[in-house]
């Protein structure tokens, strides 16, 4: 049975409707008034081989953080919602990720505790109509809303645009490794329950 799920949010500031398949083929449909999100959430999904549809629209005419922050949020409680008691899973995903000159870590573990580490320094700060630094908040939001922990490092790398797409697609490998299936029936951790 698919690992599938569809997460709808409304509030005064945006209007969400993400569905992700743990267990697609890497199709997205993503339509945010964010162009460069869209762009990073299509890598996220191919390189992950999910299955990506996301609605959202939002107050971006003050700032897109809200909107941003938000998908984060929706993201975070798809990927909970498809995993449901986290049973068979492998839980701990690692990458490391090179995209031209630009060298990405990323660690997670899928084990129930919120966490982010966002070492990642840029020097454009806006990329089209986004701030860079709304990147560490998708990420912030997501792992509060998944629970998760998440260690994201930039070892190397100027290019802004690569950082931050780098990121997604290591973001995409590593969750799509701790997601897999391993065969068991357990809970992968030593409480019984995650």
């Amino acid at each position: 049975m698919p690992r599938k799920e569809i997460i709808t949010r409304k509030t005064k500031e945006t209007d969400i409707e993400l569905e992700l398949n743990l267990d697609g083929s890497g199709k997205s449909d993503i339509a945010t008034p964010v162009p460069f999100l869209n762009h990073v959430l299509e890598s996220f999904a191919r390189h992950g081989n999910f299955d990506l549809r996301i609605t959202a629209n939002g107050d971006i005419n003050v700032d897109p953080h809200h909107l941003i922050e938000d998908i984060g949020i929706c993201l975070g409680l798809a990927i909970s919602a498809c995993l449901k008691n986290k049973e068979g899973i492998t839980r701990f995903g690692h990458i490391i990720l090179p995209m031209d000159e630009v060298e990405i870590s990323i660690s997670l573990d899928l084990g129930g505790r919120a966490y982010l580490r966002y070492n990642v320094e840029m020097l454009n700060e806006k990329i089209e109509n986004m701030s860079t630094d709304l990147v560490e908040d998708f990420f912030r939001a997501l792992v509060n809303s998944s629970p998760a922990n998440l260690h994201i490092n930039k070892n190397v790398g100027i290019n802004s645009h690569h950082i931050i797409e780098a990121i997604f697609k290591a973001f995409g490998i590593a969750l799509k490794n701790a997601t897999r299936l391993s065969g068991s029936t357990s809970i992968p951790s030593t409480k019984g329950v995650i």
